[in-house]
């Protein structure tokens, strides 16, 4: 039987098929060769009794983040507060960054948009006519909680964030029930914050999984190479092009149709400052192997 591992932990594997939920042990090969198995790892089970099995086969893997370690994902909710804490785009901006360098979709979620008035604050347009898919949400109007639901109903969802913009209650919201599960493993992961490697999915009624543990957190560059971090701005993309030099960093080259860009206000100030921010991390990494 095919499945998908929902949850792991004290050596055994938890797969879910076809609505049924089997514990699994590994075949020894796995041991022997040290392969790991993740959670949301799609994988082939030999059923030995009622509801138990040995994993019996992985498939490849389309993508897996190490924080929290889940394996086939395919979109990351990034959730800022529009205040209250006010969002630090800089960290916003590494998220984005990171997710994409997995090869996962990245959804960019503005909560708490109540406390912002009638005005739409101008990062949320900045990040929308960058290219990425951008949901206003609160938990209180009950604004944009079926468009994030919709989003959610097909494949693994893992969400991400700082504490305190509302990641639980938008859970809760979605599906009124997480919202105690994922509490409970928050309080495991205070007292053994460095140490649990815990993850399990949870089955929304619309059909997706999203991930009990919303850490995906990543303050630090990934190994992405410097000539290729524009990739990862995609508003940068259409002018590469024309830039006068190949392998262009957008930095200090002249006639850079990048910089010009930024010039005329095509590419926000703001988000090419951070551009440059994140590439002279990398240049100091590259310079220190």
């Amino acid at each position: 039987m095919d499945g998908i591992v929902i949850k792991a932990y004290g050596g055994f594997y938890f797969v879910g098929c076809g609505g049924d939920l089997w514990q699994c042990s590994l075949r020894g090969v796995f041991r022997h060769r040290k392969l790991e198995v993740m959670v949301g790892d799609r994988v082939a089970v030999k059923p030995l009794d009622r509801n138990k099995g040995v994993v019996d086969q992985v498939y490849p893997r389309r993508n897996s983040l190490v924080r929290p370690p889940v394996a086939n994902v395919d979109r990351v909710v990034i959730v800022f507060s529009v205040r209250d804490p006010e969002p630090s785009l800089g960290l916003l901006d590494r998220f984005l960054v990171h997710a994409e360098a997995a090869g996962v979709q990245p959804v960019t979620c503005f909560n708490k948009s109540d406390l912002a008035g009638e005005q739409i604050p101008d990062f949320i347009k900045i990040y929308r006519d960058a290219g990425y898919t951008v949901i206003s949400t609160s938990t209180r109007s009950n604004t944009g909680v079926s468009d994030l639901k919709t989003l959610l109903n097909q494949g693994i969802t893992v969400f991400a964030g700082p504490s305190g913009v509302g990641k639980s209650s938008l859970l809760n919201a979605i599906q009124p029930g997480l919202r105690l599960k994922t509490g409970e493993i928050g309080e495991k992961l205070k007292r053994g914050r460095h140490t649990t490697r815990h993850v399990e999915l949870l089955a929304l009624d619309g059909g997706g999984l999203v991930a009990d543990t919303p850490g995906f957190s990543s303050l630090f560059v990934p190994e992405v190479k410097r000539e290729e971090l524009y990739f990862y701005f995609p508003e940068m993309e259409k002018y590469v092009p024309d830039c006068r030099f190949k392998g262009c960093l957008h930095h200090s080259e002249p006639d850079c149709a990048v910089k010009e860009a930024v010039a005329r206000n095509e590419i926000d100030s703001g988000r090419y400052g951070r551009y440059l921010e994140i590439l002279n991390e990398i240049t100091g990494r590259e310079r220190s192997y």
